[in-house]
């Protein structure tokens, strides 16, 4: 797995020793980062259940200003961070500071910030069991004066929220295990 474009391209995206990661594919990013085209140079991102960090690795390469990356799985983490390190280094001195990692799981975070890109990819079964609830604390950090947008990868066999959303792009497929990401727009 690498960086698929921008600044850093080709750097590759390791996952280390975390064992629960399952992070998205090239061609996955790639959809989405082409969906998103002049969204990404300057926006702050978060990027919550970052496990490796892939998707808030992906928006700094391409751009982004800088962001928070939330993950609670220490094995994760290292990975990350050593992932952060090489993009970091990739972009030089004339890149963006460095983003904020934080350990904590993602029901703890409190709104205070907020963001013009927000990613989650939570665990299936988590989506599955408290998927409302995770839509609810996305929506609590995002930027809306400035269009931002949930970034949402869910498996493809659950239907997109329709509450307060609207699905922009679906991207993937619909098996049950399969991954799909969702853009997102609040609409309330």
């Amino acid at each position: 797995m690498r960086i698929s474009g921008g600044q850093a391209k080709g750097i590759p995206i390791s996952t280390g020793k975390a064992r629960q990661v399952r992070p998205a594919t090239d061609r996955t990013r790639e959809a989405v980062f082409s969906s998103l085209g002049g969204r990404v140079p300057g926006s702050r991102f978060l990027d919550l259940f970052a496990g490796c960090g892939s998707y808030g690795l992906e928006a700094l390469s391409r751009g982004a200003t800088g962001g928070l990356f939330v993950e609670k799985d220490p094995r994760a983490l290292e990975a990350l961070k050593a992932n952060l390190r090489s993009v970091m280094k990739s972009l030089g001195a004339t890149g963006p500071e460095p983003p904020g990692v934080m350990r904590r799981d993602v029901f703890r975070l409190r709104p205070g910030a907020s963001f013009t890109l927000v990613f989650m990819d939570p665990p299936y079964d988590l989506a599955r069991q408290q998927g409302p609830a995770l839509l609810d604390l996305a929506r609590g950090f995002l930027d809306r004066e400035n269009g931002a947008l949930l970034l949402c990868e869910l498996p493809g066999d659950l239907a997109p929220p329709t509450a307060g959303w609207l699905c922009r792009r679906r991207i993937g497929k619909s098996g049950r295990n399969e991954p799909a990401l969702l853009i997102l727009e609040p609409v309330d």
